[in-house]
């Protein structure tokens, strides 16, 4: 492997970019570290989800860079992110990560408003009397 890969993960309004190298399994998010960052054990664990599966979780040391959406969807762009970087470094990562579903990127966001509504569905209050 070279010195660094790189790869980008998106989910809603979140970017997150990867850098990846070998290393000791550090992962640091906007200049801190994931656990500091992500306080909520379920999002520390959506983004070691792809090292774990590989069973690498000591082999990489991760740098993120994350802006956009809140913590949950930024926890599932970098889950992406890494994903796709760790098959960028060896092909054979594919077929487990992708039997754990974490090669698809979520097409789910926010609707938009429409007018006459309240929010995208929602009406006005509707008054009889």
């Amino acid at each position: 492997m070279e010195k660094q890969k790189n790869a980008v993960g998106r989910r809603k309004e979140a970017v997150a970019r990867i850098y990846i190298s070998k290393g000791t399994g550090t992962i640091t998010v906007n200049d801190k570290d994931y656990k500091a960052y992500f306080p909520i054990m379920y999002l520390q664990n959506q983004v070691e989800l792809p090292l774990k599966t590989i069973e690498a979780t000591d082999s990489f040391d991760i740098i993120v860079n994350v802006q956009g959406g809140g913590q949950k969807g930024q926890a599932e762009a970098i889950k992406l992110g890494i994903a796709r970087v760790l098959c960028e470094i060896n092909e054979e990562y594919r077929p487990a990560l992708k039997k754990e579903g974490l090669m698809r990127r979520d097409p789910r966001s926010v609707e938009r408003k429409k007018f006459g509504k309240r929010k995208a569905r929602r009406s006005f209050q509707f008054s009889k009397r």
